[in-house]
Formats: structure tokens, C-alpha cells, sequence
């Protein structure tokens, strides 16, 4: 063999250990080989490693347990956004969602770039030159940047790299112009070209956006959300600093947070607080709060999340789905909840997962929206039975000491029925089976035996009963709960509503006593719930007395609220008024313990 032969066959050895991590850059920079080697954080460490081989293996793919991770840089840092014109209207939904430290080709928000380097390339002559290009369908939503100097330039396909800068190393970020959504999985693949004389040699790593994220209930609440009624809503005020000083009770040390259009009370409903992460130094996530806007783009005070929007919190509008019918409710977040994080045969959830509700065949606009994050894989219960449909109103989850952290709190109206025949059968068929002030009634209020009597309010809790059964099973086959870890919650249901399924032989229905299960997990031991109202025997609420004792069986204490005015006679309750936002430290693409 010649000698040119020879050195170009060793060449070719020694760039085929590199990619493999058999080699060092250094000992391939001593061939003389031209050697384009790019990097990011594959390994998830937190750092991006151009010495050793720890982010080499697997860069060009991205599975569940390895590959780089992008943000959408979607905050408003220097808080420049506005929402409304100069006479007070909102701006368009197009012009809310266009504002963002990722608008144009500006880095404002440089601690939310995901970190790339390139290996220094040592051996190239001082007329080699370099490129970025971004491979892939989603090139249009990624900003790549090259920091030179102090300054972070914004790098185009025209982009020139040169000697000095290779032989340096690139110090190199990237975010992301948008979330996830249908049209992208959020992959990305950076691809660098290195070119010296005849000599060219390519390198690419791939990366995919963080997933927007929902909250769960194992996550520590860190702030309380309200809408303040406004001076022409007393029982909403009076409401909201009940509610406020219940969460300054719990610890929550962050005052709650005001919704300030009192049009719209449900704050559950209009927006659904998420976020998105990923890996930072010292092995602690980064992350970026983002504020989902629910799939109804006809609902102004879901524009409200774009007032949250500031340093470190984004904004984000599902660009479908309505609120101006009745059975639009289907698109709000009261019908999007999170078990928390667990395993089931071969599928892992680290970051929980999502539960919504379907009506009949119709499914809820954000459904094709959360798919796409490809984390929290939706599962489907069945909400047309209920009056409004959503799953907060029979369904959550509660922090338990158990193996599994949680249990599941679930409505039970034959729980709920057989305390009325106990008081029935104790000689209290008498009692009024509300113990509302006479100011709340609207009619005459039935007692416990007329209650028992009427066959339309046995077959509507039956229903019901039925119903609720049907996705228990469900949730139990997905997720291994067993029948010890699950709290009967007493609840009462009644014909009434607007939602439903077209066509289906029983009535939808609304809660009949203000839905205990309908309320806040504060902490891991208090719980908000709607004051029960329920009938009074011997001078105690004897369905008071049976949620308390329910929500204690998981160690939580129950603080209650008076709902009835405000949330409960228009067929929602205390967590349908409210929201939380919770901490989100956790790493979602590490397996649950």
C-alpha cells in the first residue's frame, strides 16, 4: 500500500471511530482529516460534552430515554406584549399569539436556548469555511443562533463559518418559534458542513421540542388562581377572598392571582396552566411555564393568558374549537384532567397522564392538540351523561402515602343515597334535605322522604351511578388502580344541564348537592371543597360529615367554601371557578420510581 493510500485509509478508520466514541476529536484532529462534529445534550445531563463521548452515541435519532431537547421560547421576557388597543379592546387572537421573545430573529431570552457546541477542528487551513442548515419539516418553527463575541447572531442557510471559528468551536443555541402542534412532532435535525479545499465533511444532530405539559396533583401548588366578580358581583368577591384566604391557609405563600373579567367566573374552564422543561446544569430542569388558553377561540376571557405572559411564562392558543353553543362546554379545560405519573405493563407515564372527556362520538377540540406532545397520551372517558361534561365533575386524584403516591377520589350517588336512608330509617325522613338559608332557596325545599319518593331522582342517580361505574373500570384497567385504592366520595345527581348525547334515552345530569369531588387539592392535606348544604340531623350536615370523613382516609383535611350562589346554581363548583399553578421541577423524561 502507498503512502497516500495508507493515510487516507487510516483517515477513513480513525472518522469512523469518532462517530462510534472510540476516538477522541483530539486524536482525529491530529490526522489531518477534515471532521465536521456537532453536539447538543443528548445524554440529558444538563451540559452539552465536546471532550469526552457521553453525547455522541445516538445523536442523530431522539428516543424517550435519550436525544437533545429544545424550548419554545414563547415568555415575554422584557414584558413588550401588549393585549388590548389603546381604548381598552383585545387585540386579535392572531396578534396575541404572534407576541413572544421567539417573534422574528431576535434572542431575547437567552437562558431558554437549548445549548449546541462542534468539537473544535483544529487541523483545517485558514481558507476552510463552515455552514449550519436545519434539516426537516419543522426548519420554519426553530431559530438556530451562533454566539460570536457577547452577541447571539441569528444563523441562515447564507451563514458563513470560518476557520478561526472552527478551530475555536461553535458555542451554539436553539428554540423553538411555536409548541408542538399537529403539523410537527417537534424533531429538528441541525446539520454543520465543514469544507477545507476539496475536502468536505458533514455532521448533523437531532433534537425535538419539549411537550407542553400538564399539571397533576402530586405537584406542590405554588400559586392559586380566582376571577375577582368586579363591584357588580358580590357573592363572586366574596367568593374569591373566601377562596384566598383558604390558600393563604394552606402555605401557599404567592398571593392568589385575579382574573379581572368577572363576565366569565370559571377559571378552571378558560385556561389550563401547563409547562415545558428540559435539562439544565447541576441536573436541574428548565423550565418555562406555559399557559394554555382552552380550545375556544370565541371566549374572551380566555385571552386572558396572554396578561400572564412575562419572564418565564408563555402563552399558547389551540386554533380550533368553539364556545358559543351550549355543547361547546365540551372544548373547555374543566374537561381536561392529569393522573399523576405511573407504569402499566410496558408504558410509563413520568409526567402523569392526561384524562378528558368524550360526548358520545365527539370528541374535545384540544384532543389532536395533546396527542401531539406525545407525552401524556390522553385517555378518553365518557362525559356525555353529564348536564356541562366534564371529567372534574365525578373524577381526581389524590396525593396518598402509598406505594403509588395517589389515589383515585371518584363521586358515589349510592353512597351519597344511602345516608339518606339512613336518616330515613333513624326517624329524620322529615328533615329538609338542603340546609340552605332560606335567601338561596328557589322554591319550596323537598325533605329527606320526598326526596327518597321521587322515582325521576332515584333513576337520574342511578344513571349516574352506572355511568361513573363504566369509567372507573376504565381508569382501573389503564392504570392498575385496585378497588383499596379508591375513595368514595358521597355525591347526589339530578336531571338538568345542556349538555348530553344527542339521542340518548336517559337524561343528562347536573350535581344535585354541590359536588365535593368538584374542589382543590391545596396541599397533600388540604382539600377545598363546595360547602354541602346537606341535611341536617341532631344539629350536624350528615353529608358534611361523610366527605370529611372520605377526604381523611387520605390524610386530607377539608376546608369548605360556599359555592352555592356562585359556582353550584349554574351547574359548577369550586374547582370549576378556580385553578393552580403547581411546580413543574420534575423531570418528565425520566421514569416514574
Amino acid at each position: 500500500m502507498n503512502t497516500a493510500r495508507a493515510r487516507t485509509a487510516t483517515a477513513l478508520a480513525i472518522a469512523l471511530a469518532v462517530v462510534s466514541g472510540t476516538v477522541s476529536a483530539a486524536t482525529a484532529a491530529g490526522t489531518g482529516a477534515v471532521r465536521a462534529d456537532i453536539r447538543a445534550d443528548v445524554n440529558r445531563d444538563g451540559t452539552v460534552d465536546v471532550t469526552g463521548d457521553s453525547d455522541i452515541a445516538g445523536k442523530t435519532t431522539w428516543s424517550s430515554g435519550r436525544g437533545a431537547i429544545f424550548l419554545p421560547n414563547l415568555g415575554d421576557k422584557q414584558q413588550r406584549c401588549k393585549t388590548r388597543t389603546a381604548d381598552g379592546r383585545w387585540l386579535t387572537n392572531a396578534r396575541l399569539q404572534a407576541c413572544n421573545d421567539a417573534q422574528g430573529n431576535v434572542v431575547r431570552a437567552p437562558e431558554y436556548l437549548a445549548p449546541l457546541r462542534t468539537a473544535p477542528a483544529g487541523n483545517v487551513s485558514d481558507t476552510a469555511t463552515g455552514s449550519l442548515r436545519l434539516v426537516g419539516a419543522g426548519k420554519s418553527k426553530v431559530r438556530p443562533f451562533l454566539k460570536r463575541g457577547d452577541a447571539w447572531t441569528y444563523v441562515t442557510d447564507t451563514t458563513r463559518l470560518t476557520a478561526a471559528e472552527l478551530r475555536a468551536g461553535l458555542q451554539l443555541g436553539l428554540d423553538g418559534r411555536d409548541v408542538i402542534r399537529e403539523d410537527w412532532d417537534g424533531r429538528i435535525t441541525v446539520r454543520l458542513t465543514v469544507t477545507d479545499g476539496d475536502r468536505t465533511s458533514t455532521d448533523e444532530v437531532m433534537l425535538r421540542a419539549a411537550p407542553v405539559l400538564t399539571h397533576h396533583h402530586l405537584q406542590r401548588t405554588e400559586r392559586a388562581l380566582v376571577v375577582d366578580g368586579n363591584r357588580n358581583d358580590p357573592n363572586q368577591r366574596k367568593f374569591a377572598r373566601e377562596f384566598a384566604k383558604e390558600v393563604r391557609k394552606a402555605g401557599i405563600a404567592k398571593p392568589t392571582y385575579e382574573f379581572k373579567d368577572g363576565s366569565d367566573i370559571w377559571a378552571q374552564d378558560f385556561i389550563e396552566p401547563g409547562y415545558v422543561s428540559m435539562p439544565g446544569p447541576g441536573g436541574k430542569p428548565r423550565v418555562l411555564r406555559m399557559m394554555i388558553r382552552s380550545a375556544q377561540m370565541d371566549r374572551d376571557a380566555g385571552k386572558q393568558v396572554f396578561e400572564m405572559r412575562g419572564p418565564g411564562v408563555g402563552a399558547v392558543q389551540i386554533n380550533k374549537g368553539r364556545f358559543n353553543d351550549q355543547a361547546d362546554q365540551i372544548n373547555s379545560t374543566g374537561n381536561l384532567e392529569t393522573i399523576p405519573p405511573y407504569a402499566r405493563n410496558d408504558k410509563s407515564y413520568p409526567a402523569g397522564r392526561i384524562i378528558t372527556g368524550r360526548h358520545g362520538s365527539r370528541l374535545p377540540a384540544h384532543t389532536g392538540f395533546l396527542k401531539a406532545q406525545q407525552a401524556q397520551d390522553p385517555l378518553m372517558l365518557d362525559t356525555g351523561w353529564l348536564g356541562v361534561g366534564h371529567v372534574d365533575e365525578f373524577v381526581q386524584f389524590l396525593p396518598a402515602d402509598t406505594p403509588r403516591g395517589w389515589k383515585i377520589g371518584i363521586a358515589d350517588p349510592e353512597g351519597a343515597l344511602a345516608l339518606l336512608r339512613k336518616a330515613q330509617r333513624d326517624g329524620h325522613g322529615h328533615a329538609k334535605v338542603f340546609s340552605i338559608p332560606r335567601s338561596y332557596a328557589q322554591g319550596r325545599i323537598p325533605t329527606i322522604d320526598q326526596a327518597l319518593s321521587d322515582r325521576q331522582f332515584l333513576k337520574d342517580n342511578a344513571y349516574a351511578a352506572r355511568k361513573i361505574k363504566e369509567n372507573l373500570e376504565l381508569l382501573k384497567r389503564e392504570t392498575g388502580v385496585t378497588d383499596a385504592e379508591i375513595v368514595k366520595i358521597p355525591a347526589m345527581f339530578e336531571s338538568g344541564g345542556f349538555g348530553g348525547v344527542p339521542g340518548a334515552q336517559d337524561r343528562p345530569v347536573i350535581a344535585y348537592y354541590p359536588g365535593a369531588v368538584n374542589g382543590v387539592v391545596l396541599t397533600p392535606t388540604t382539600y377545598a371543597a363546595p360547602k354541602q348544604w346537606g341535611p341536617v340531623v341532631n344539629g350536624k350536615d350528615i353529608l358534611a360529615e361523610a366527605v370529611t370523613k372520605a377526604y381523611a382516609k387520605v390524610g386530607m383535611r377539608v376546608r369548605y367554601l360556599d359555592d352555592w350562589r356562585t359556582h353550584h346554581v349554574s351547574a359548577g363548583e369550586v374547582h370549576c371557578g378556580t385553578n393552580t399553578i403547581r411546580a413543574a421541577g420534575t423531570a418528565w423524561w425520566s421514569s416514574p420510581k
